[in-house]
C-alpha cells in the first residue's frame, strides 16, 4: 500500500473519532499517556489558553523561540488544510508515516477506549515532541483550559492571553466562570502571564496564582501603547517600537505578551531575537487566516474570528480602511454553538451585502437559520452553497475596488483554502 493511501485510511479513521464529541474531562488521555509511558513528563512547555489570540500568541512564542536557536515543537488546532499543520518542530509539519505508525501501533487502545479526536491528536503531538527532543513544546489548548486534554503538563509557563463570553453552555455563563476555567492550566510554581483581561478575569487569575504561589506577570505593567506601535519594558529587555506583520492593535498585545512570557521564562534578553521572532512568525510557524489578505484587487480578506470579541478585534482594523471600498461584501458561516446574532449584529453596519453559508460538519449552523437571523437584521443577503466557487467568481468577475471579506468560522477558511488549493493542481 503505498503512503498516499495509508496516510488517507489512518486519517478517515482518526476524523472518524469525531463521532464521540468533545469530552471534557482528563481521565481519557491521562490512560492513554500512561500506556505511551507519559512522553509529556519530559517536555518543557508554554502552554496558553484564552477566547481569542491563542493561535497567535503560541505561534509567536514558537518563532521567538526559533529566531533563539531552539528546537521548537508547536501544537495548534484546528488546522485549516491539513491535519499536519497543527504538529510542528521549527515550523515543518509532522510527516504522515509518523502518522500513520502511531495510530496503527495504538489504534486496538484507541477503540477499546473510545478516546476523542482531540485527546488522541493531542497524545500523537506529546509523543512527536519527545521522540524528536524538542528544547521546547509550545502547547495550544483546545476548549477552556481546567479540563482541556492539553491539561496533563506542568508547564514552564502558562499564558492567557483573553477571557469572553464563548462556549457558554460548556464553560460557564460570566467572565468569572470562563475564566476560571481557562486558569486551571495554572499549576503550582510555574510563571503566568495574562494580557489585558477584564478585571473580573484579572482577580481569578490573581487568586489562582496566589492558591498555586505561582508568579503572575500582568502584560499592562510591562507595556505602553502608542497609536501604531507599543514599547515593552523590563528590567533587562527593552522594546521601544513593538509591531506585527499581523494586522490590529490585539496582535500587537499578543506579540507582547509571547515576548514578555519567553523573556521571563528563559531570560533571553537579546531584542533582536525577539524582533525577528515577531517579524517572521508567519513564515516560522505557518501561521494563516489572520486578516490575511489573498487577493488584492479586487480585496479579499481571510480572518478566524468566530466568537463576538474576535470579531470586534477584526472591525476595529476593518473600519480603518472600509471607506476606500466601492461595496463590502462578508461571505460568512458560523457555528451554531457560537452567538450568531451578536456576531452578524456586530458585522451589519461595516457592509453592504451578506453571502450566507455553512460549512461541512456537524456544529455548522444551516444556511436557513443564519438567514433568519439576517432577515430579523435587515441584512441584505443571499445563500450560497458553494463558498468557493463564490470567491472564484467574485476574484474574476468583481470591479476592482469591491471587498470581500471571509469570516465567521475557521472551518470556512479551511474549507476555502483546501478547495482553491485542489483548483491550483
Amino acid at each position: 500500500m503505498n503512503n498516499t493511501i495509508e496516510i488517507k485510511k489512518t486519517l478517515e479513521k482518526l476524523f472518524n473519532l469525531q463521532m464521540y464529541g468533545v469530552k471534557l474531562g482528563l481521565e481519557n488521555i491521562q490512560k492513554f499517556l500512561e500506556y505511551l509511558d507519559n512522553p509529556q513528563k519530559h517536555l518543557k512547555c508554554f502552554h496558553i489558553a484564552g477566547s481569542n489570540g491563542k493561535g497567535s500568541t503560541s505561534s509567536f512564542i514558537a518563532s521567538i523561540l526559533m529566531e533563539a536557536k531552539y528546537k521548537t515543537g508547536l501544537y495548534t488546532s484546528p488546522h485549516f488544510v491539513r491535519f499536519n499543520e497543527r504538529i510542528r518542530i521549527n515550523g515543518i509539519e509532522i510527516n504522515d508515516s509518523y502518522i500513520v505508525d502511531f495510530y496503527e501501533e495504538n489504534e486496538n487502545f484507541i477503540n477499546e477506549h473510545k478516546l476523542t479526536f482531540f485527546e488522541v491528536t493531542t497524545a500523537l503531538a506529546f509523543q512527536y515532541f519527545y521522540d524528536h527532543s524538542v528544547d521546547f513544546a509550545v502547547i495550544e489548548t483546545g476548549l477552556g483550559g481546567r479540563l482541556d486534554a492539553t491539561n496533563v503538563l506542568n508547564p514552564l509557563a502558562a499564558i492567557i492571553t483573553s477571557v469572553s463570553l464563548e462556549h457558554m453552555n460548556v464553560l460557564g455563563d460570566t467572565i468569572e466562570k470562563i475564566a476560571k476555567e481557562k486558569a486551571g492550566i495554572i499549576k503550582r510554581d510555574s510563571k503566568v502571564f495574562v494580557s489585558t483581561l477584564h478585571e473580573d478575569a484579572l482577580e481569578v487569575m490573581r487568586e489562582r496564582c496566589k492558591n498555586k504561589e505561582c508568579e503572575l506577570f500582568e502584560l499592562s505593567d510591562f507595556i505602553i501603547e502608542r497609536e501604531h506601535h507599543l514599547e515593552l519594558y523590563t528590567e533587562e529587555l527593552d522594546i521601544d517600537k513593538l509591531d506585527s506583520p499581523l494586522k490590529g492593535r490585539y496582535q500587537r498585545l499578543n506579540a507582547a505578551l509571547a515576548s514578555l512570557a519567553v523573556y521571563k521564562t528563559l531570560e533571553i534578553s537579546n531584542p533582536h531575537i525577539f524582533e525577528n521572532g515577531i517579524k517572521k512568525v508567519v513564515e516560522n510557524s505557518g501561521l494563516q487566516g489572520r486578516y490575511e489578505i489573498l487577493n488584492k484587487s479586487p480585496k479579499v480578506i481571510l480572518d478566524s474570528a468566530h466568537n463576538p470579541e474576535g470579531i470586534e478585534n477584526f472591525l476595529r482594523e476593518f473600519n480603518k480602511e472600509k471607506s476606500k471600498y466601492k461595496k463590502r461584501i462578508a461571505l460568512i458561516a458560523m457555528m451554531k454553538d457560537k452567538s450568531i446574532l451578536e456576531m452578524m449584529t456586530l458585522l451589519k453596519n461595516s457592509f453592504d451585502e451578506f453571502i450566507i453559508t455553512e460549512v461541512g460538519i456537524d456544529r455548522s449552523a444551516k444556511i436557513e437559520d443564519l438567514s433568519l437571523i439576517a432577515q430579523k437584521l435587515n441584512l441584505s443577503y443571499k445563500e450560497e452553497s458553494n463558498s468557493a466557487l463564490y470567491l472564484q467568481e467574485f476574484i474574476k468577475n468583481s470591479e476592482k475596488d469591491n471587498c470581500l471579506v471571509v469570516i465567521g468560522s475557521m472551518y470556512l477558511l479551511g474549507e476555502i483554502k483546501k478547495s482553491l488549493q485542489e483548483t491550483k493542481k
